[in-house]
């Protein structure tokens, strides 16, 4: 038998809830509202929904935990760098060239692909993203 599943949304940990409504709501403009537990419902544009929970002894996920969809990449990452947040955590490599804005534009990928990471106040690392997203 399958499990019956009526819903979903993704979750992870902060180390300052304060920090992370700030950030979410204020910086990227998202919606946020408090949530069980002490937490944060982050409600992403088109619907989806992310839970922000503290966690004493938070550790910063090493991998992208939200990738947000932008219109234009290179606007997108202006918008950041004016806000004081930086988007070049990951280095430029052969496999992956980023450009001086930290942007990724992959050669192999459909026209107009564009991806640049950064962090939040917790340190987890979050993307912008545009072009073809079945590619």
């Amino acid at each position: 038998m399958m499990v019956e599943i009526v819903g979903s949304f993704s979750s992870f940990s902060v180390d300052d809830v304060e920090k992370a409504r700030d950030f979410y709501a204020g910086t990227l403009g998202i919606g946020v509202a408090e949530a069980m537990g002490g937490g944060l419902d982050i409600t992403l544009p088109g619907g989806g929904r992310v839970y922000a929970y503290p966690k004493s002894d938070h550790v910063p996920a090493t991998h992208t935990v939200l990738n947000l969809v932008v219109p234009d990449i290179g606007a997108a990452v202006a918008s950041l760098h004016d806000a004081g947040i930086r988007t070049d955590y990951y280095p430029s490599t052969e496999e992956m060239p980023l450009d001086e804005n930290g942007i990724f534009r992959d050669p192999a990928a459909p026209a107009g692909f564009g991806m640049a990471w950064f962090k939040d106040p917790a340190g987890n690392v979050i993307s912008v993203v545009t072009g073809p997203q079945d590619a």
